[in-house]
């Protein structure tokens, strides 16, 4: 009976991998190049977050720029190197002055002149200032109640203690 289990579960597997085959030879390019742009112009522009505060970092990347490029928002950030390979990356900082509301960024790759474009949106203000962990000390009201529960603990200790120091009557 344990083989019986064992060999459906194996011709299970070999059949889930069997049918899944003519599904992934069919997704590559019959060229032999890349699936995605392959030096024919910026495509499939993407940023991360699609809407940044003011001063903040966005990541910015395209497919097709094998040999880099370039990406620029004037006004909002400096032109800024797109890195080389299949999906290039470039990361961008939002200048404190950008003014707030939708934008548009484009992308160009260095082995053409073609240009794409993605909107992205500025908020106001700064965000939040992630990356000073502990450098900000406690206020007056905190170090004053963590006081208050450090004597209220070491008092339940120190009562506890007492109560079982003492002798109990009647023993000897």
């Amino acid at each position: 009976m344990r083989v019986l289990r064992a060999l459906t579960v194996t011709a299970a597997a070999c059949v889930a991998v069997g049918l899944s085959t003519p599904f992934a030879s069919a997704s590559a390019n019959p060229a032999g190049g890349p699936t995605s742009g392959g030096g024919h112009g910026p495509s499939n522009v993407t940023v991360n977050p699609y809407s940044v505060h003011q001063g903040s970092t966005m990541q910015v990347s395209a497919a097709g720029c094998n040999h880099g490029g370039t990406v620029w928002s004037p006004g909002n950030f400096p032109q800024t190197n797109l890195s080389a390979g299949s999906i290039g990356f470039a990361t961008v900082r939002i200048f404190n002055h950008a003014s707030p509301g939708n934008h548009t960024l484009s992308v160009k790759c260095h082995d053409n002149s073609l240009v794409a474009s993605h909107r992205f949106t500025i908020l106001r203000g700064n965000g939040a200032q992630g990356g000073i962990g502990g450098s900000f000390g406690p206020s007056t009201a905190e170090t004053a109640i963590g006081a208050g529960l450090v004597g209220a603990a070491a008092l339940g200790a120190g009562i506890h203690v007492m109560r079982r120091r003492r002798p109990v009557h009647g023993r000897g």
